[in-house]
């Protein structure tokens, strides 16, 4: 009978043990699929077939971009904007400055950063795709791009901009061009060019 009793009691208490797991399983789960959905916008590919992921700018970063345009003044472009802090950063500076990103979520993010500061309100974030995007009107660009988007971008550059027009790359070199400052060490480092033709 004790016998009974006691392997009774253990498969009920097994049961709820496993009714807990099961439960606990299903709430951890359900919150990797939620923050991966929320993630995935940010580390989407953003550019043709090169993945771009979502990664902000460092303090040191801005510094470098911040000291590469010193003395410069005009319309600027972050080429991948992101969550906007190059172009929020360029407008304390004096610039027009616009974002260009093809990711809708950090867009519509930059734009209400925008609007609900006033000091931001002449910025404009577009959402478009890069290879598309007219260049010409800027005489200022920074991007920070991956390596393999590289060599396509400086050609990009080079049939769209005007001369003496200054760009920015940040965490990877334009492959050809040559740099008339370089800003920085390691992640950190920014090349600063000037177009001449």
């Amino acid at each position: 009978m004790d016998f009974q009793s006691n392997s009774d009691t253990e498969i009920r208490n097994s049961s709820k043990l496993s009714m807990l797991g099961k439960a606990l399983i299903y709430t951890t789960g359900g919150l990797a699929i939620g923050v991966s959905i929320v993630c995935i916008p940010f580390v989407s590919p953003a550019f043709r077939k090169v993945c771009l992921p979502y990664v902000p700018a460092t303090t040191n970063q801005l510094a470098g971009v911040t000291r590469a345009l010193k003395n410069r003044s005009g319309r600027l472009l972050d080429v991948g904007s992101g969550d906007g802090r190059i172009v929020f950063t360029a407008a304390k500076l004096g610039f027009k400055a616009e974002g260009v990103e093809l990711n809708p979520v950090l867009v519509y993010f930059s734009k209400i950063a925008a609007l609900v500061n006033q000091q931001y309100w002449n910025t404009k974030f577009y959402r478009e795709n890069l290879w598309t995007f007219d260049l010409m009107p800027y005489n200022n660009i920074v991007i920070f791009g991956v390596e393999q988007m590289m060599k396509d971008f400086e050609k990009k550059l080079l049939l769209e901009v005007k001369d003496d027009t200054v760009v920015v790359a940040c965490r990877f070199p334009l492959p050809s061009m040559r740099p008339v400052e370089t800003i920085g060490h390691g992640v950190d480092t920014v090349w600063k060019y000037v177009v001449k033709r």
